[in-house]
């Protein structure tokens, strides 16, 4: 009996050191011996856009004094892992990419999805039937079909399934597309519309359920793989276009009781599921309803989030996406939808608007977030087409009028990010001194470094970035946005 007690005793001992050394190994990985640093910048009353402009060395660091400004870097400190940064294909992107030139639409193309030319896209997000912004409300059935007999895709075969597949090929082959619901048909809700609110009838709950699996099944067969689908898009908001409501307790019992039981009845248990997919100011409760009931929680990958809360004049909720990952970390989360309201044509390089995004992306990745997903990724120079009149922007546009396509300096932000921190990158501990500057880390596979520095000051900053007993002194310009790749 002791030998017995010896020998186990031994065997965790050997474990135990063996997953310590693994652990110290992992985590030994990264290092600035002989590392050089390269700057990119984007900066306001300047031509810089994703210019390189600096090359720099680390050097020996001491303890930095408060009349510093310091940027800390932790490489050991490493937390969740990065799935990819893109943009959705609605049917109003793809009307207005169809108007292109062959040649614009290469330009087009290269911009968002070659890693190379442009800013390296790596994930997708499409519509389920129409939205506002399509030219028209339009269904994949008939009116009144329950049984979904006249299912068909053929409408998207038009614009959309062409710049997806387009897309998918420019990026690679390999393009994580996910699909999201705005409405039911008309005759399986409360309010016998695809417009205005309403709720979906419980006596269709398993005719829509099944609506999703002909989806994936559909477009999967035309070649575009489907990685994952959320629920419904904002499930609070009752909207003058496509919507639906669901409450908490709705969702979760749709989800426990429909949709995701039929997904694995239909062999698409491979289909990740994304609750929620509205404002951050209720994540936490919704989150709290789904997730703490295990029945529905099994169903769920993820919850998805858009950062409209700020409509009320109120600050965005970026401690509500903390909130949610603390509460629920085994639980993934997702930046499903953004774009600045209100189309206005005299604010095409309006910075404010770049800057929107640089804040969001940096707090929402600081809070835990895995991928973050712009809403329509090129719109026309009316802000649409948009069969309600909600005419917002996007980060490229296109003039119709003379075929010219125009980039906003929420292009060259988002660039910031996605172009080079790269799918299955880590982020890692990153932190700053003064509020004048936002920053985030992510180590990726091939072992450099990316931190992303933004100053929304009007003044010219020098600060330190810190690694360990090394940093290096960089000059960012005012209203500007920097990547340090190192």
């Amino acid at each position: 009996m002791k030998k017995n007690g010896f020998i186990i005793t031994c065997l965790c001992f050997s474990l135990a050191a063996f997953s310590q050394q693994k652990s110290q190994k992992q985590q030994q990985g990264f290092t600035t011996n002989n590392k050089k640093i390269t700057v990119y910048t984007t900066a306001d009353n300047t031509k810089l856009r994703l210019t390189p402009t600096d090359n720099l060395s680390f050097t020996a660091s001491k303890q930095p004094v408060e009349t510093e400004i310091s940027v800390f870097v932790e490489p050991l400190k490493r937390f969740q892992t990065f799935m990819g940064i893109g943009g959705a294909i609605t049917d109003a992107s793809a009307e207005i990419f169809a108007k292109l030139s062959k040649e614009k639409q290469t330009e087009f193309l290269n911009a968002y999805y070659d890693t190379q030319k442009g800013i390296g896209y790596s994930i997708l997000r499409t519509t389920i039937q129409s939205s506002d912004f399509s030219s028209a409300s339009y269904s994949y059935i008939e009116e009144g079909d329950k049984d979904l007999k006249t299912f068909s895709i053929e409408h998207d075969r038009q614009y959309r399934i062409p710049l997806i597949k387009q897309a998918i090929k420019t990026a690679g082959g390999k393009l994580p597309t996910y699909a999201t619901p705005w409405s039911p048909n008309a005759f399986m809700k409360s309010n016998k519309s695809v417009l205005k609110g309403g709720k979906l009838l419980p006596e269709f709950f398993q005719s829509w359920a099944n609506f999703y699996a002909k989806f994936i099944k559909a477009y999967e067969k035309e070649g575009i793989p489907i990685w994952g689908t959320s629920v419904q898009n904002e499930p609070m908001a009752t909207q003058t276009w496509e919507s639906c409501l669901y409450t908490a307790e709705e969702e979760r019992d749709f989800l426990k009781n429909y949709l995701g039981p039929t997904l694995k009845k239909e062999g698409l248990e491979r289909i990740k599921i994304i609750a929620w997919d509205h404002n951050r100011d209720l994540m936490v409760q919704r989150a709290n309803v789904i997730f703490s009931d295990p029945e529905a929680s099994k169903y769920v990958w993820g919850m998805g989030f858009h950062w409209y809360e700020t409509w009320t004049g109120a600050q965005p909720m970026f401690d509500n996406v903390a909130r949610v990952h603390e509460a629920y970390p085994d639980k993934k989360l997702m930046f499903t939808e953004g774009c600045v309201e209100k189309f206005d044509a005299a604010k095409y390089q309006f910075w404010a608007n770049a800057e929107r995004y640089g804040t969001s992306m940096i707090h929402d990745f600081n809070n835990g977030t895995v991928a973050w997903t712009d809403w329509n990724i090129l719109l026309d120079q009316f802000g649409g087409p948009n069969h309600v009149g909600n005419f917002c922007f996007a980060p490229i546009h296109a003039d119709t009028t003379n075929g010219e396509l125009i980039y906003t300096p929420s292009y060259y932000y988002i660039g910031h990010f996605s172009k080079f921190i790269r799918p299955n990158a880590v982020r890692v501990s990153t932190a700053v001194s003064r509020s004048y500057l936002e920053s985030t880390s992510f180590l990726n596979t091939d072992g450099k470094m990316t931190t992303v520095v933004m100053n929304h000051t009007d003044n010219e900053i020098t600060y330190n970035l810190i690694i360990a007993t090394e940093k290096t002194v960089v000059k960012i310009p005012a209203h500007a946005i920097q990547t340090l790749v190192y």
